[in-house]
């Protein structure tokens, strides 16, 4: 059973890291999930400081997901239509793959700066790059947030006891 439960906890691990990359994958939530199913199904194999960690930094990854592109397009001088457009842009861009999410957080942030707020070409085009800066800072943030899950999971999870027929003969 506890050989099933790690390898479990591994796959959801893997995938949920593959999540933080790839759209349509809720990669940090994942790898909590995978965290609280091996607490609950291997009972004292992670302390709740652990725990609490682990929690912290996942709250920071959403943080750092719902902020990166807001702050990016802000301060490359885009309004809230910006904001909103990048928001936009993204949402429609990440059911089709990760170059579509990037370049539609850049062009929804460009046409909501060009016609929404009305502002110019330059102002659009600086806008929209301030949106793919603020994306690839955050998908930055939400690796350095699951790694950081992974890590502190590593440090505090007993290593399973493996039968002794999975031994080395030698």
């Amino acid at each position: 059973m506890e050989i099933a439960v790690w390898m479990l906890t591994c796959l959801l691990t893997l995938v949920g890291l593959l999540g933080v990359l790839v759209p349509l994958l809720p990669g940090t939530t994942l790898i909590l999930l995978s965290f609280i199913l091996h607490a609950l199904l291997l009972p004292g194999s992670l302390s709740w400081g652990a725990m609490g960690w682990i929690g912290a930094a996942w709250f920071a990854s959403v943080v750092v997901d719902f902020l990166g592109v807001l702050v990016g397009t802000h301060l490359f001088g885009g309004s809230k239509w910006g904001m909103a457009g990048a928001t936009g842009g993204a949402f429609v861009g990440m059911f089709f793959s990760l170059p579509a999410l990037l370049l539609g957080t850049i062009f929804g942030a460009v046409v909501a700066e060009k016609y929404a707020a009305k502002r110019t070409r330059q102002e659009s085009l600086r806008a929209g790059f301030g949106a793919a800066v603020g994306f690839v800072l955050s998908t930055g943030g939400r690796l350095i947030c699951a790694f950081a899950m992974i890590a502190v999971f590593f440090a505090y999870a007993p290593w399973p006891r493996w039968p002794v027929w999975t031994a080395w003969p030698w």
